[in-house]
């Protein structure tokens, strides 16, 4: 019989990605959205769709079933802005906390919460698993809400659940909207003459879906597994993006305080014309630092691939394209 799946953020960039692996796979999934989400995608892949919200308790625990094979946690709050600081505690460590209360209600045979490497706090240099986390203290509420959420996912563990983290590097891939593919639409517009000096690993989205569906299958319960990748620098990837836009675009590196101060006008403008900022004080401080990490543990124990960022750079172009957003 085919494994069942429940599926938090199914409508959202990896959630997407997942649940089109899963599919493939064979899988009968159970993909969780909020009212008014675009579920063209979900529909068109046949899976059973149920409303609800992982900061609701009660909508998670009418829709997960009794016994379900695997609870993949992807929904969360990825924005850094300050304004959004206290729904990105709710989202991320809330939701977190009732997604993983759920699951053992539900007695889940397995949860995989996807995590980030940001979960690791500052640390400037390339982490692996070992590397002790510190992120529950970082001033940037994005990378405190990711650590405080793991915390969550043990609190599950010591209780019995047998969940498993999965931590991608930075993510490109189909389906992104609002994330790294924001970058096509800056460099087309000439908007990437300056960045900030840091740097890190890049990953495929597809690759982890495949990683998270392993740690799923055979991945080691209370384990940590980061899924590491291409390595560049911000500066390098502008660069790379406008190589394949194929136009011409001058970058540098500018020092973190100048562009503070940038960013600090941005927001007050983001404010008075009531849209989103395409740069903050938050995302200076985080893309000012250095962000790689190895993959060798996921490589080795779920088969895990890195791929090159041209490939990346490749298929978020081209859906971005299909999409008439490029």
């Amino acid at each position: 019989m085919a494994k069942t799946a429940f599926v938090t953020g199914a409508t959202g960039f990896i959630g997407l990605n997942l649940i089109e692996h899963l599919h493939g796979e064979g899988w009968r999934v159970i993909a969780l959205h909020r009212r008014g989400s675009d579920v063209r995608l979900l529909d068109h892949w046949g899976v059973d769709r149920v409303e609800g919200d992982i900061t609701d308790a009660r909508s998670l625990q009418r829709c997960i079933p009794e016994g379900v094979d695997a609870v993949f946690h992807v929904a969360g709050n990825t924005r850094l802005w300050s304004r959004v600081r206290a729904e990105q505690m709710r989202v991320n460590v809330k939701g977190t906390r009732n997604v993983v209360r759920a699951a053992l209600a539900a007695r889940a045979q397995r949860l995989v919460h996807l995590s980030s490497i940001v979960a690791y706090g500052l640390h400037g240099g390339t982490i692996s698993e070992d590397t002790p986390t510190r992120g529950s203290g970082s001033p940037i509420y994005y990378v405190r809400s990711k650590a405080l959420a793991e915390r969550e996912v043990r609190r599950g563990i010591s209780a019995g659940l047998a969940a498993v983290i999965v931590n991608p590097s930075n993510t490109m891939g189909r389906y992104d909207l609002s994330n790294w593919a924001r970058m096509f639409r800056l460099v087309r517009q000439h908007r990437t003459a300056a960045m900030p000096p840091g740097g890190g690993s890049f990953c495929h989205a597809s690759e982890v879906a495949r990683a998270m569906v392993a740690a799923a299958e055979h991945g080691r319960v209370g384990q940590n597994y980061l899924l590491g990748g291409a390595p560049t620098t911000y500066v390098g990837l502008v660069r790379a993006i406008a190589e394949e836009l194929r136009v011409r675009r001058r970058v540098w590196t500018v020092p973190p305080a100048m562009l503070q101060r940038y960013a600090q006008l941005e927001e007050m403008a983001a404010v008075l014309f009531r849209r989103e900022p395409d740069i903050t004080r938050e995302a200076v401080a985080l893309l000012s630092q250095n962000f790689y990490c190895h993959s060798r543990l996921a490589e080795r124990e779920l088969g895990y691939r890195a791929r090159p960022l041209s490939e990346m750079l490749i298929d978020s172009h081209a859906w971005l394209s299909e999409q008439g957003l490029a």
